[in-house]
């Protein structure tokens, strides 16, 4: 089934008015993702199938749409500079800042299959330590995919995706799942991560402002004007003082928003400032 360069076009335009997603130069990836998927539900063209998508008012097409084309690929230790720093400075400052009131707003803004926000989640566990459970530190983890949110949210992964991972933590943290080679995440660390389903291209809906945003590898995504736009969203919702941890190979135009560059991917909202 040829997709047409008007075919093409269409979608490329569905994706970006309603998800900012660019794929500019895709058509391949687009049609090789969609092929089989379009031809096995019965339709005879990709025209005849965004028809149904964009009439569908349940949006369950819409849904299963962004599922095939959104590529989620992470895995536990991913970029693990930015977790060391957390833990050395990150945090630290944030127990002093946060003394009275002990609690925490972190999103994890692409959360994908569980790995990022769950790595989070043990970290604050293992830092806090005896202390933990004064602290509320329950991590908010959203993603478009609704797919990959249900595999996040069981929370079972392959021992060959957790060997990463010290050893300390998958005793303590996680359970081996009898006669599997797999290991689930314990209900205490599940407790801690809350998922939901978000379209960074919709209005924040966040009563508070956050003490640390990770959002990484997701804004190659997006176009110049998209992603700029959401760079001043990010920096609206932070608290002065506030972290953003973006992709290691990723860059924000600081000419938007005034981050302070703490290091490479490592940025911050300066403090006294709204």
């Amino acid at each position: 089934m040829n997709m047409t360069e008007e075919e093409f076009e269409r979608l490329f335009r569905f994706l970006k008015n309603r998800y900012g997603i660019d794929m500019t130069r895709k058509k391949e990836i687009v049609s090789g993702r969609l092929e089989n998927y379009v031809r096995m539900e019965g339709y005879r063209s990709y025209t005849e199938y965004m028809d149904a998508v964009e009439s569908d008012f349940t949006g369950k097409l819409e849904k299963k749409l962004v599922n095939l084309l959104t590529t989620n690929h992470t895995y536990f230790m991913r970029e693990f500079e930015h977790f060391d720093f957390m833990r050395s400075t990150v945090l630290p400052y944030l127990r002093n800042r946060e003394e009275r009131s002990k609690d925490l707003a972190i999103w994890c803004g692409a959360s994908s299959s569980g790995e990022e926000p769950y790595m989070l989640a043990m970290l604050l566990k293992d830092f806090f330590g005896l202390e933990a459970d004064k602290w509320d530190t329950k991590v908010l983890a959203t993603d478009i995919s609704t797919e990959v949110l249900k595999q996040a949210i069981e929370g079972v992964y392959t021992a060959e995706q957790v060997d990463a991972l010290p050893e300390s933590w998958k005793r303590r943290f996680m359970k081996l799942l009898p006669g599997q080679e797999k290991y689930q995440m314990t209900k205490e660390i599940k407790n801690e991560v809350i998922f939901r389903q978000f379209n960074l291209m919709d209005p924040f809906p966040f009563r508070r402002k956050m003490h640390v945003i990770f959002l990484r590898n997701v804004m190659i995504y997006f176009d110049a004007d998209t992603k700029a736009k959401l760079v001043r969203k990010l920096y609206d919702v932070l608290e002065p003082g506030g972290y953003l941890f973006i992709g290691r190979t990723e860059t924000i135009d600081r000419t938007v928003a005034p981050f302070q560059m703490i290091q490479p991917s490592i940025f911050r909202k300066q403090e006294g400032v709204r």
